[in-house]
């Protein structure tokens, strides 16, 4: 059977230690949040994601949602763990208090997120959709519209959805048929049929509120012609209560590889009654509210999974009696090694350890530019963050996910034959963890979103806004003799990819195939010496307060061999990718159909 225990030590240390939390959140709204306050907040998620969340987790994957006649059930025990997190205020945590939130920090939230995703996928995919549908009303509804839902969306009572793909189109969005007819009452009738809908139907929360992409009859062609409308299952009466029943019906479930806990549905809209958020035919723009929380959010996804598969394959490893070390016996009163003394183990280990700590710095630094973009009250660092969030969404969306895949299978690797086996758990992550690579935008879509519209944006401006932060900290710590075998990895990988970026920028606008080529591999070594850098972070202030003699000598050791570890045998990745990148369009491009 697997275990979670949330990894508050290290959260702790990347929020307070490395980013300097408190430091950066002195912002308006922010003014009670402390550090005592952020570790009681994260303490208790610990708990609710440890003793209700996770038990569920295996139940949940077990069991599955059932489908009857319209109607979704969800697993043994999911109704009863999600009135225990909304009881407790979760959905809203970083909500607006004039909606009943808790109004914390993204970064916070940040957090929970991760340790909800590492206890119980599944389940925490619903109210983590329901906080997208918040984010796209929260920005764009009406005044009438936000005070009507958004309040129970942030109590939890009510659930939102994404309703973007149909049967025959998902990534182009402008090829949707769902039509949608302005009534006389000033609501609209949604027609069409939208699928992969998460927690489409369910029966946690007591209505649903699904946000639906459409078009009107005057629409332009393509996405220029897309808006979004608000289209409840029950219609709210005039006290604000579900009232009659909406023609927006579950037509069937998917039967899916993973995330068995959560429903994924086929919707079917018969003339729904609806109402219109934003501008017509600027729906797009508002659906991105959505979307880009929900990417951020399924990196998450990524990390939480690996994080949780890398905790049971250390168990595993240092439980588990097979040969003796090659060096010779390590433990002469046992029959056999535990596994953990043998070379291989420990390289499958330690690309989880490495991995999900300078994953979790490199989540949470966004995290912190999401709070900065959103509360600042200087305008150009306002845009600078913003430039930054925009930046690094497809990046850790991409990069997270694969890996968090990746660090799934390698965790089964550990268990041998067990980890094929259901009972213990392994084989699970490994199928949860696949659709984060899929869902909210498949990563070859993040690798083009990153090359055809982030880093041409303002001239570079984005690409800028990690540029020179990077810059200045090789420069500032280039003489350090306790850095020089961290700065000298970070500052060859950083050159190569700033040589990667003009290569794209200067055959990708004579042809546009040379960056969809080599889009994939720049993403991949951009997210690698992204993480050189946090790992640069990570060690210098671990080292700093050894030098101090401050915090656990054992935990901050560790902390500085994982980011030698993570230079010397992740990080020569990036020299690869780099090649691939330079290798350019032709040997992808040049094979004729009929030779595939």
């Amino acid at each position: 059977m697997p275990a979670y225990t949330p990894p508050l030590n290290d959260i702790k240390f990347i929020l307070h230690d490395v980013l300097k939390a408190e430091d950066h959140l002195n912002l308006p709204g922010y003014e009670e949040v402390s550090a005592d306050l952020i570790d009681q907040i994260l303490e208790e998620g610990g708990k609710i994601c440890e003793e209700v969340l996770f038990p569920l987790n295996q139940i949940g994957d077990h069991e599955g949602c059932r489908f009857d006649n319209g109607a979704v059930t969800t697993p043994e025990g999911f109704k009863e763990a999600y009135d225990t997190f909304v009881a407790g205020g979760w959905p809203g945590l970083a909500c607006d208090p004039e909606f009943g939130g808790m109004g914390m920090p993204m970064l916070v939230n940040t957090a929970m997120k991760e340790m909800i995703c590492s206890a119980n996928m599944s389940l925490g995919m619903y109210p983590g959709l329901s906080y997208g549908a918040y984010e796209a009303l929260h920005k764009f509804g009406s005044e009438e519209l936000q005070q009507l839902y958004l309040p129970k969306i942030v109590e939890g009572i009510w659930s939102g959805t994404m309703c973007l793909t149909e049967p025959h189109c998902g990534t182009d969005l402008g090829l949707i048929k769902t039509k949608a007819q302005l009534e006389k009452d000033g609501s609209y009738k949604i027609t069409g049929t939208k699928i992969f809908i998460s927690a489409g139907e369910h029966d946690l929360t007591e209505n649903i509120v699904h946000l639906v992409l459409a078009k009107l009859p005057d629409a332009p062609e393509g996405v220029k012609g897309i808006s979004l409308f608000i289209v409840p299952k029950f219609i709210p009466d005039e006290n604000g209560q579900p009232g009659e029943r909406n023609t927006a019906v579950c037509g069937s479930i998917e039967h899916k590889m993973g995330i068995h806990g959560n429903s994924t549905c086929v919707l079917n809209f018969d003339e729904a009654t609806g109402w219109l958020v934003g501008e017509k035919h600027k729906g797009l723009r508002a659906m991105f509210a959505m979307m880009n929380d929900a990417r951020l959010g399924v990196a998450m996804q990524g990390l939480g999974v690996a994080e949780i598969a890398y905790q049971n394959a250390v168990t595993y490893a240092k439980e588990r009696l097979q040969m003796r070390s090659l060096k010779g016996t390590k433990y002469p009163d046992k029959p056999a090694d535990p596994i953990i003394v043998h070379p291989d183990v420990r390289r499958m280990l330690l690309i989880g350890k490495a991995f999900t700590e300078g994953a979790r710095a490199l989540a949470y630094w966004t995290g912190l530019q999401s709070d900065i973009a959103l509360k600042h009250e200087d305008e150009k660092t306002r845009q600078a963050a913003d430039d930054l969030v925009a930046l690094l969404t497809p990046i850790l969306k991409a990069y997270l996910t694969d890996m968090g895949s990746e660090i799934a299978n390698l965790s089964m690797q550990v268990y041998g034959g067990h980890g094929y086996i259901r009972e213990w758990g392994m084989e699970q992550y490994v199928r949860d963890a696949r659709i984060a690579q899929i869902y909210e935008g498949t990563n070859g879509i993040q690798a083009l979103d990153l090359v055809g519209r982030k880093m041409g944006q303002g001239f570079g401006r984005l690409l800028r806004r990690f540029f020179h932060p990077v810059q200045e900290f090789i420069e500032t710590h280039q003489a350090d003799a306790n850095m020089q075998d961290l700065i000298f990895p970070l500052a060859k990988a950083f050159a190569k990819l700033q040589q990667s970026t003009a290569m794209i920028a200067q055959k990708g606008l004579k042809n546009p195939e040379e960056a969809g080529a080599a889009s994939s591999d720049y993403l991949r070594q951009f997210a690698l010496v992204a993480m050189a850098y946090m790992w640069a972070q990570i060690a210098k202030t671990a080292q700093e307060k050894l030098d101090k003699s401050e915090g656990d000598k054992d935990f901050l050791d560790g902390k500085i061999k994982t980011a030698r570890f993570f230079m010397n045998r992740m990080l020569p990745e990036a020299d690869g990718r780099f090649k691939m990148v330079l290798a350019g369009a032709q040997s992808l491009m040049d094979h004729d159909e009929s030779q595939f």
